[in-house]
């Protein structure tokens, strides 16, 4: 697994976890750890002498190979497995020559480079988990501490009716949660050996094929598929899909903390620090950084996954291109994925919320956003259709005339004679208007539990 990220934008856009993660030395352990783990089990089953697998697992550390010359020999043979078994051999031939003969025994290429992404995406998977389980937290907390806070629902991006911005919250913790389950369900009933040989059969062990790739599971701690699955990519394709969704739930959080953010609008806001979210030219900038990480890698990731589900047409037992085509793409996905996600954290764990700000967008339209808590306490009275268009009518003269809609109701005969004027009062009061908000805040906060 290498990345097309350079290390100049890397941590702009991924996490450190990940980047560790998507390492050259760490990706090519994970493949020397398929070789080490084939020859213990195949010693342990007999297929290759007892002696061989010390040699053998001895020689596979990253730090002894050369990446730039692996790298250089992978444009001439197809793929990294071959110039990194041939060298493995060299290795191994220094220390014990008849061990050497036994090196990658009756395996190929494919089963090295699959099953090191496999271990690679276990790792990836747990570093997602681990900062999921941050966000969702943060995001746990700030609902609670925020239940009972007014803010302007937003339909079209226009003002529609009051919410609790502890919904909302909790809403973000609820989606991230499902990511949650996405991935550990990945990490348990998704990723598996690829071990199938030459073309899938493992001819060249025999009888014992099933014996060694039952011993090779164990010694990897990888499930063992039903068979080799070489150009059956719907496992890479599930990751690509469980990796897009968590982007794009990141990426619509991100784009909600960027709009509170704006200057007109004042509510909520990244945590500050020095040096951060400023301007070049200028000096008076808060700038969205976090969400703008976010943001890329939700644009980003949809099509990075489209690759991987378009290399999933494959040919016959093995493939020429599309699988060419998951090397650079899966690690990239990963790392732009935990760049959303660890923005995400940075924003659940330091958000900043101005209350007032909030109550004072909620009557900037001068009342007008509650105009269908009106509407319907009237619709009691007179029916719905005859309350919209009283209200209707009413609001348009409170905007014409520059006035609360709550005075213009109060001087309206039609309205007064079926409400009074405590009723109309309460009406205006945005937290009297919720619905059943609270009872779906608990509801999403207990299914974080499940």
């Amino acid at each position: 697994m290498s990345t097309s990220l350079s290390p100049l934008l890397a941590p702009m856009l991924s996490s450190a976890a990940m980047r560790a993660v998507c390492d050259d030395v760490t990706c090519l352990q994970k493949m020397l750890d398929f070789e080490a783990a084939l020859a213990r089990a195949e010693a342990a089953t007999g297929v290759i002498p007892g002696s061989a697998a010390g040699p053998i697992t001895g020689a596979c550390r990253a730090e002894s190979f050369d990446l730039a010359a692996l790298a250089e020999a992978a444009t001439r043979s197809g793929n990294l497995a071959i110039p990194l078994v041939k060298a493995l051999t060299a290795n191994v031939a220094k220390v014990d020559a008849d061990a050497a003969r036994y090196v990658h025994w009756g395996a190929t290429s494919q089963d090295v480079i699959d099953t090191g992404a496999m271990l690679g995406l276990r790792a990836a998977i747990d570093a997602l988990l681990a900062d999921t389980g941050r966000a969702i937290a943060g995001f746990a907390k700030l609902a609670r501490q925020h239940r009972n806070t007014a803010v302007v629902g937003r339909t079209w991006l226009q003002h529609a009716l009051p919410m609790p911005f502890g919904l909302k919250l909790a809403e973000y913790a609820a989606a991230l949660h499902r990511s949650q389950a996405r991935l550990r369900r990945l990490r348990t009933e998704t990723l598996a050996l690829q071990f199938g040989g030459a073309a899938g059969t493992l001819a060249a062990l025999g009888d014992k094929g099933l014996a060694v790739a039952e011993r090779l599971a164990q010694e990897l701690n990888l499930p063992l598929p039903e068979a080799p699955w070489h150009t059956h990519r719907d496992r890479i394709a599930e990751a690509a899909s469980v990796l897009a969704i968590l982007a794009g739930s990141c990426g619509k959080i991100a784009r909600d903390v960027s709009l509170m953010m704006q200057t007109d609008v004042g509510e909520a806001f990244e945590p500050s620090g020095e040096g951060r979210g400023g301007s070049s030219t200028m000096p008076h900038k808060r700038n969205p950084v976090a969400a703008a990480t976010a943001l890329a890698a939700a644009t980003m990731a949809p099509n990075l996954a489209a690759t991987i589900f378009a290399a999933q047409v494959q040919d016959h037992e093995r493939s020429a291109g599309p699988w060419h085509a998951e090397w650079p793409t899966l690690p990239t996905l990963l790392l732009v994925t935990s760049g959303a996600l660890a923005a995400i954290v940075d924003i659940a764990e330091g958000l900043e919320v101005d209350e007032l700000r909030m109550r004072a967008n909620l009557d900037a339209t001068g009342g007008l956003i509650m105009a269908e808590a009106v509407t319907f306490a009237l619709a009691e009275k007179i029916g719905k259709s005859d309350a919209h268009h009283l209200i209707e009518a009413a609001s348009k003269k409170a905007v014409a005339e520059k006035k609360h809609l709550r005075d213009v109701l109060a001087a309206d005969s039609k309205v007064t004679a079926q409400l009074n004027a405590e009723t109309i009062a309460k009406l205006f009061e945005p937290m009297a208007y919720q619905g059943v908000s609270q009872a779906l805040i608990d509801r999403l906060l207990a299914s974080l539990d499940t």
